[in-house]
């Protein structure tokens, strides 16, 4: 079966990216490592990384893509590759897997969607920032340091509190947005 993308030059794009073991914390123990290989990656073939959050087993991150290059699949091929050569081989890789010479770390496939417009792209990054709140892995979203959510605060985008818990009329916490 072959997958169609969305592939608009110079567009704007969401992006879920998981390891293929689910319960793996690989993405922020080696955090170094990824943003290196990013870094790398967006010097050979730049994007504009706007937002992003990295959590144990997956990352979301949204790019805007240079006038005239639609090649998301290139540099997330790049970044997927590159990461996965600077760690130790310990993995399970099925057959198919290994006829490829693939290392098994990453699903073979991600989730992207365009973002149409400031409102999509606002929810977007929200839903990014939020992300570790919503999973459990925080009570706020500034105490998540594998997030653009810091950048955003310091460019006075977000307030350092943003989507922590706040009283509400009845006196319990809850998490605003």
């Amino acid at each position: 079966m072959r997958y169609r993308r969305a592939t608009a030059a110079g567009g704007i794009y969401f992006f879920t990216v998981n390891l293929a073991d689910r319960h793996a914390d690989t993405l922020v123990r080696h955090i170094d490592k990824l943003r290196a290989v990013t870094r790398s990656v967006k010097q050979a073939h730049p994007f504009d990384l706007l937002a992003m959050v990295v959590l144990p087993e997956y990352l979301h991150t949204i790019w805007r893509l240079p006038p005239g290059d639609a090649n998301f699949a290139l540099r997330w091929s790049l970044i997927k590759s590159s990461f996965s050569r600077q760690l130790p081989s310990s993995e399970p890789a099925n057959p198919s897997r290994r006829a490829k010479r693939e290392r098994g770390i990453w699903q073979r496939r991600y989730w992207e969607h365009q973002i149409r417009d400031d409102a999509d792209l606002a929810r977007h990054v929200d839903y990014i920032h939020f992300n570790p709140v919503k999973h459990g892995w925080v009570h706020r979203p500034a105490d998540w340091p594998y997030s653009t959510f810091h950048r955003f605060v310091e460019h006075g985008l977000l307030a350092p509190d943003w989507g922590g818990p706040a009283e509400d009329a009845n006196g319990g916490a809850h998490g605003e947005r």
